[in-house]
């Protein structure tokens, strides 16, 4: 970069004074959150984690240094967003993986749950699900919804594996029907507003720098 195209140094700090006011805010946001999914949070992480690489860059700009932190950003798993300013419609992509680990569990809640559909007295005349994991599958998916299937996987013989949430913009609903039968077809990650994983690849990331050789564990 040419000198006359460097920031100035006024510039650098007013970058670093608006990081600043972003940790700031988004510590007040966790500080008042009032849930796991608090839009307040996300929209401060978001200012805070843009604050962050445009004082990264205008530092490394005009001094050649950076920053020796990283916020993960959309820019790590998704291409640049290239949706609606203001989305009027949206869709919610969600993909949850398990491994049946104790099949017994899982024959015995299915067949406890096509009994109590049976109704008192009728239970000879209740389908039989607890000898096939296909069946019993088709029966907890199909009477419980999918966010209480995750908070009780264990209850039912689940263990849980990697999981994404996608939520992409639109500008209206697509026709009633429309995309049933290939409902993930259309998932453009250009279109993606936020997503949101969950794997155990990323506590064994956060494990292999703990011991890593010079890193200190705990300390200040």
């Amino acid at each position: 970069m040419s000198d006359a195209a460097q920031p100035t140094a006024a510039e650098v700090r007013a970058a670093a004074e608006a990081v600043k006011a972003a940790i700031d805010r988004h510590l007040d946001a966790v500080e008042r959150r009032t849930g796991d999914d608090d839009p307040a949070v996300y929209d401060a992480f978001n200012a805070l984690a843009a604050a962050a690489e445009v004082y990264d860059e205008l530092l490394y700009d005009r001094y050649d240094e950076v920053t020796p932190f990283e916020i993960p950003g959309a820019d790590d798993s998704l291409p640049p967003y290239a949706g609606p300013a203001e989305p009027s419609a949206l869709s919610v992509l969600i993909r949850r993986d398990y491994a049946v680990v104790e099949p017994p569990r899982l024959l015995a809640q299915a067949q406890r749950l096509a009994d109590l559909d049976a109704g008192p007295g009728d239970e000879d005349t209740a389908p039989v699900v607890g000898t096939s994991v296909h069946a019993a599958l088709g029966v907890l998916f199909g009477e419980y919804e999918p966010d209480e299937i995750a908070s009780r996987h264990k209850e039912f013989g689940l263990e849980e594996g990697d999981s994404t949430l996608w939520v992409s913009a639109g500008h209206a609903l697509p026709e009633p029907g429309e995309w049933l039968a290939a409902p993930f077809e259309d998932a453009e990650p250009e279109l993606v507003v936020c997503r949101f994983d969950v794997s155990a690849v990323f506590d064994e990331e956060d494990e292999s720098d703990e011991d890593a050789p010079g890193t200190t564990v705990g300390g200040v």
